[in-house]
């Protein structure tokens, strides 16, 4: 094989490994920090957030935020560990296998984030 035919197979490879991992964006099945498991999804181009098991299944973190492919933003965000009735101004972003998501309370100033791990 050529130094060109391998050079290409490189890049090819190299693309399509990129390409997969942004394409996952944040659909999928992701652990947090405190064990529990949370499922995302992308309906109507919108990203919803459940807890599928741990602390508090059933709770929805992210309702309808706006966005694609690997970042979304919306007001409609929960704590599970806050009142049900308070939502914050949040934001998703995806990098491979990772899940970075905040939610602010006041304006920008009062802000909690937690790194979410992919299940494969």
């Amino acid at each position: 094989m050529t130094y060109t035919k391998i050079v290409m197979w490189g890049i090819a490879a190299l693309a399509f490994t990129a390409g997969t991992a942004l394409a996952d964006g944040p659909q999928g099945t992701w652990k947090r920090q405190n064990g529990d498991t949370v499922k995302a999804l992308v309906s109507n181009g919108k990203l919803y957030c459940k807890i599928v098991s741990g602390s508090k299944p059933g709770f929805e973190m992210c309702h309808g935020m706006a966005g694609s492919g690997n970042t979304w933003a919306g007001g409609a965000m929960k704590h599970p560990s806050m009142p049900g009735f308070m939502t914050f101004n949040g934001s998703v972003s995806v990098s491979g296998n990772s899940l970075s998501i905040k939610g602010c309370a006041v304006g920008k100033s009062m802000c909690d984030s937690e790194r979410w791990s992919r299940v494969k």
